[in-house]
């Protein structure tokens, strides 16, 4: 199934990503590595096919939170199969004059329209010797089903101590919100943050010194269930008994607000995308396109904002070719389980229907603002 498949790549992506801030996503990759596979010659076939060994099916046609985009662009003259042409939707297709002055403008234009001016730019850059452009569009906008309250924290202690940071605070009674579960890097607290649309929000937060590269594989592989451990055992999470009017239980969540953009090379990582080959000047690796194309660029602008009401995220990426009350009633008590997110943590954008993981990050530098009064 490629939704697993698309994880996959995503998961093993994520396991390179250092301990700094940064947003990808696999899904935006994952379509452009599996049409190349369809018309490439081996090696570049096998090895595209490792890394995207299904055909790329999501079902996000009907979403009303996510677009997807593909794009095509073959320079004028250029040599193409009579079955790319037969097969490659005309409406995905589009014309390079050979001139950047002229072919950048229109590549960027298609990858801001697309994302709603989330990515203003194609992460590659036409040449007078690219001859064609893959690319994909990836863009994501919901609402919480519950939204948060905005609040004023200013640390004194932990990574972000004396920043004046934009906090987010909002308690409910669904406690299924939040999972406790045990992973090789151990446990983690996995908190889905619902959407209105189709689209939830998974903040992760492992234990103190746990970096992007372990906590978002681990994260991802818990998605389908994952080995579930109590509440109170999870990083950030405490629960207490208190006076309250009703016997009913309270999740409290303390985060941040936060805004993550980040530009990667693919090529950097050739071989996790299948692209080692295909960047080979001697081979003729796509002859179901045309003869003797050689990958040159291949890179994704990835953005990522989550705030008091709502996530918008966006990836494009391109492949390049060369040829808060009064007190309660003492009457009986409640269990509060609180999760406070205080240091660097992960989270998963997951389009619900299918659980495709649609982008992934870390944050590190939350949202910040002046004081208020200043």
């Amino acid at each position: 199934m490629s939704v697993a498949a698309t994880n996959a790549l995503t998961a093993r992506w994520a396991s390179t990503l250092e301990d700094g801030p940064g947003v990808l996503s696999g899904a935006g990759v994952y379509p452009l590595l599996s049409l190349l596979a369809r018309y490439a010659a081996d090696p570049a076939r096998c090895e595209l096919l490792a890394a995207a060994p299904e055909p790329a099916r999501y079902d996000l046609a009907a979403s009303p939170a996510v677009r997807l985009a593909l794009g095509v662009w073959s320079r004028r003259g250029l040599e193409l199969s009579e079955r790319w042409r037969r097969e490659v939707p005309a409406a995905m297709r589009g014309e390079l004059t050979g001139d950047p002055a002229v072919d950048q403008p229109l590549l960027d234009e298609w990858a801001s329209r697309h994302t709603d001016g989330q990515v203003p730019q194609l992460p590659v850059r036409a040449t007078p010797a690219t001859v064609l452009v893959l690319a994909s569009a990836l863009s994501v906008s919901t609402r919480w089903a519950q939204s948060f309250h905005e609040t004023w924290p200013r640390p004194e202690a932990g990574p972000w101590r004396g920043r004046n940071l934009v906090g987010l605070f909002r308690a409910g009674a669904d406690l299924s919100a939040l999972r406790v579960v045990g992973t090789g890097v151990g446990p983690l607290s996995l908190l889905t943050v619902a959407g209105r649309d189709d689209v939830d929000v998974v903040l992760t937060l492992g234990p103190p010194g746990t970096g992007p590269a372990a906590a978002l594989p681990a994260a991802i592989g818990a998605l389908g269930g994952g080995d579930p451990l109590p509440l109170d055992a999870g990083p950030g999470v405490t629960e207490r008994l208190v006076a309250a009017p009703d016997d009913r239980p309270e999740l409290q969540v303390s985060t941040v607000g936060f805004t993550v953009t980040a530009e990667h090379d693919l090529l950097a990582r050739a071989a996790l995308f299948g692209l080692a080959a295909a960047t080979d000047p001697t081979g003729d690796h796509f002859p179901g396109i045309s003869p003797r194309l050689v990958v040159s660029q291949a890179r994704q602008s990835a953005t990522a904002s989550f705030s008091a009401t709502g996530f918008l995220a966006a990836a494009v990426t391109a492949l390049g070719f060369r040829a808060g009350s009064a007190p309660p009633r003492d009457t009986t008590h409640k269990r509060v389980v609180r999760l406070d997110v205080d240091r660097p943590f992960g989270f998963l954008a997951v389009h619900r229907p299918t659980g495709l993981v649609l982008v992934a990050g870390w944050v590190t530098d939350p949202d910040t603002r002046d004081a208020p009064g200043r």
